[in-house]
């Protein structure tokens, strides 16, 4: 199975399919904080987020929202010719403010003819009635998605990466932001400290009857100056080579639900910032071994998916 060149269904493809033409992604910064950090429900937030709160790409929040949309476009075109764009609140959590501040914000996003979408990165129990209703009303302007940083379904390592959120909290989210049109993206992590693959197959299965739409996976990435870095010092644990990554990531592709969109299969982190995995440093690499390996084993997304798979709907085992 193909979507265009690729053995699985990419966000590229995606793109093409709705605007017709590739859609490249702005980073911003809408200057919040999250209640994981601040005391509300904790302080250092999760052991694996930076302190630019996972937003270590996005523009400068001192910078208005439209200076840093026309910054990150005029940088964007000096290398290549794009028309639309997605506008993408990146760091902390980008519904952790009032009301009428997140309206005034994103809608100066939207305003920008050449932004075809707006994805919002927050977290599930940052989302209240009135915030919901505000998307609710923006997603009849241009396209809302809200991308929920769930990473694992397992409550062991949930709390130890201090997550601060109950997996009923997420399935609570996601069903109010369905009810009303608007899409959901799903961040997951591999290589989570002590977790099997088994878990992490397990993870991408139970999403998968959870009526979302999109999907980043991407490996866990060891900072300097997270509480994560601290851990992986005192309490060595095992980090994936470039090969047990790639075996994993394909394992998920192909329990993947075809319609779920993949938005990532790897990521980012600051060269400057990274102790490990040092591998991941070299993108196209990766991203050249990722579909090698692909072609390899004759595979694609949702290759053994099930569509009577019930995993979603008794999830108790996961959890204990």
């Amino acid at each position: 199975m193909k979507w265009a060149d690729k053995p699985y269904h990419s966000l590229d493809y995606e793109m093409k399919r709705r605007f017709g033409e590739k859609v490249y992604r702005i980073a911003l910064n809408g200057g919040m904080t999250c209640p994981n950090r601040d005391g509300t429900l904790g302080r250092g937030g999760c052991i694996f987020c930076s302190r630019g709160g996972s937003g270590d790409f996005a523009a400068s929040p001192s910078l208005s929202i439209t200076e840093q949309i026309r910054s990150q476009k005029e940088m964007i075109r000096q290398k290549r010719p794009v028309g639309k764009f997605i506008a993408y609140f990146q760091a902390y959590t980008n519904t952790y403010a009032p009301v009428s501040y997140l309206e005034r914000i994103f809608l100066e996003a939207l305003s920008d003819e050449d932004v075809a979408a707006l994805s919002i990165a927050t977290r599930p129990d940052c989302l209240p009635d009135d915030v919901l209703d505000l998307l609710e009303r923006l997603n009849r302007i241009k396209p809302v998605w809200i991308e929920l940083g769930l990473q694992t379904i397992h409550e062991p390592t949930a709390k130890l990466i201090r997550r601060g959120y109950t997996l009923s909290c997420f399935e609570r989210a996601v069903k109010q932001l369905r009810s009303r049109g608007i899409e959901v993206i799903v961040h997951v992590i591999l290589g989570l400290p002590h977790e099997t693959r088994e878990q992490m197959f397990e993870t991408v299965s139970y999403l998968n009857t959870c009526g979302i739409q999109g999907i980043k996976l991407q490996l866990l990435h060891i900072l300097k100056g997270t509480d994560l870095a601290d851990y992986y010092t005192q309490s060595p644990f095992s980090v994936m080579t470039m090969e047990e990554y790639i075996d994993v990531l394909i394992g998920c592709i192909e329990r993947l639900s075809p319609d779920i969109v993949i938005h990532r299969i790897t990521g980012d982190g600051p060269r400057e910032l990274l102790i490990a995995p040092l591998w991941s440093l070299n993108k196209r690499t990766v991203l050249n071994s990722i579909h090698a390996a692909f072609r390899t084993r004759a595979s694609w997304q949702g290759r053994i998916f099930s569509q009577e798979e019930t995993v979603c709907r008794n999830h108790s085992h996961y959890i204990s």
